[in-house]
């Protein structure tokens, strides 16, 4: 899945990596790949994760990775690491996510009664980057789908997803609704649509895998 979605990056993109899955895709991307990823806490240019042994402890992501930098890397506040995402100068955001709906709105931030530490750069990632994709499993711990006709927990934002790589398939949030692109390799798209909530549309060929 996070390979997969490392593939959405094109060369010479902005692209920032939200707390999650999303942090892994850096590690699917060559090292001498032309891309600017950004971190909302302060940092551009971001190269693969490390472990604790050869980290710069003062050196961390959103989600707390230990990160590398690559020539060209640039540090700054919050003020302007925001200003930079409120701008719209992100060409794409790879988020997390507790659920999707057919809409496309988007609730990654809290589920009732457990802690939460805020909604971080969610809101502002969600509503200002060119587009923004999701990265997540297709059903939650219980199997209950992720995917759904409408959100049941706190939205982030409402109809700003894209597309979805979850551990099955590929699935585009289109007009109609979700829409299948591709699947993962040997599962069939019955399995894919009896894990989602909402309405599947298929391809009229066969779908591709990856």
């Amino acid at each position: 899945m996070v390979a997969r979605a490392a593939a959405e990056i094109a060369p010479g993109m902005v692209v920032n990596l939200g707390i999650g899955l999303p942090t892994k895709v850096v590690n699917y991307l060559d090292a001498d790949f032309p891309v600017c990823l950004h971190t909302e806490n302060g940092l551009s240019g971001i190269g693969p994760t490390l472990p604790v042994e050869r980290a710069d402890r003062n050196l961390i992501d959103a989600g707390g990775a230990y990160v590398s930098t690559v020539p060209g890397s640039a540090f700054f506040d919050s003020a302007v690491s925001f200003a930079l995402v409120r701008s719209g100068r992100l060409d794409l955001t790879m988020l997390g996510a507790f659920e999707v709906s057919q809409s496309g709105d988007l609730a990654n931030w809290k589920i009732p009664g457990k802690f939460s530490p805020g909604a971080g750069g969610g809101i502002e990632l969600a509503q200002k980057a060119r587009r923004v994709v999701v990265l997540t499993t297709h059903t939650d711990r219980a199997g209950n789908p992720k995917l759904k006709a409408d959100c049941t927990l706190p939205v982030t934002a409402r109809g700003c997803v894209s597309r979805i790589f979850t551990d099955l398939a590929v699935i585009d949030v289109t007009p109609e609704g979700f829409a299948l692109r591709e699947r993962a390799e040997g599962v069939s798209a019955a399995e894919i649509i009896e894990a989602t909530g909402a309405p599947l549309a298929l391809p009229a060929g066969d779908t591709p895998t990856f």
